[in-house]
């Protein structure tokens, strides 16, 4: 099952919200993909599936940091990848957002109005996980963004720096890595906001 992927533009735009925020400049392009990686991917590639809500077109969850990483890594190493020189890993927290936001200034990539964020994410489910891409996509053309299950990043917890940055470098160290973008199970839409910061132990 083949993945797709959006190259996305370099630019400048404002992270976090209130106090926290600040501009920051991405000056090198990249890609993400259009998806949450589906369960049916990632048994294709790591051999397991350890999701707890199965469907092959679900995204993979129980998932931890470690294991994304492994997925990257491996999936990288597959010699259609490594020939065609992909080399895979996970989105910087600022990338995230970045992606997220889509070029917005807004409390969700789609406006201010928590009463559209059904139309856009799957939150507040008591039933699971539901399959990739089923809810609007944002206006750079990327789907759950906002919901369905929570997107390992590769950063270690750490505070916002005051003042603009361009390409802003992560710690090398913590003990505690950034989830983003808010989960079936979050019952707050506020958990699903472009600049909610979520941490979880790797």
């Amino acid at each position: 099952a083949s993945m797709s992927f959006k190259p996305l533009p370099v630019g400048t735009f404002t992270m976090g919200e209130g106090n926290e925020s600040h501009q920051v400049t991405l000056t090198k392009a990249f890609e993400l993909g259009v998806y949450e990686v589906t369960q049916e991917q990632y048994e294709a590639v790591m051999g397991t599936n350890p999701s707890e809500f199965k469907a092959p077109q679900n995204p993979v969850e129980q998932v931890s940091w470690y294991d994304a990483v492994e997925f990257c890594r491996k999936l990288s190493a597959l010699p259609a990848e490594k020939n065609a020189g992909y080399v895979y890993r996970l989105p910087m927290e600022v990338e995230w957002e970045y992606a997220c936001r889509a070029g917005t200034t807004t409390k969700y990539s789609f406006g201010d109005r928590d009463s559209q964020l059904s139309a856009y994410a799957w939150f507040n489910q008591t039933s699971g996980t539901h399959s990739v891409g089923k809810k609007k996509p944002n206006p750079w053309g990327l789907y759950d963004m906002h919901g369905n299950v929570f997107e390992w990043c590769q950063d270690w917890n750490s505070e916002y720096p005051s003042g603009s940055v361009t390409d802003p470098k992560r710690p090398r160290s913590g003990s505690i890595r950034a989830a983003r973008g808010g989960g079936h199970h979050c019952k707050d839409s506020d958990d699903c906001r472009s600049a909610n910061r979520h941490w979880n132990s790797p």
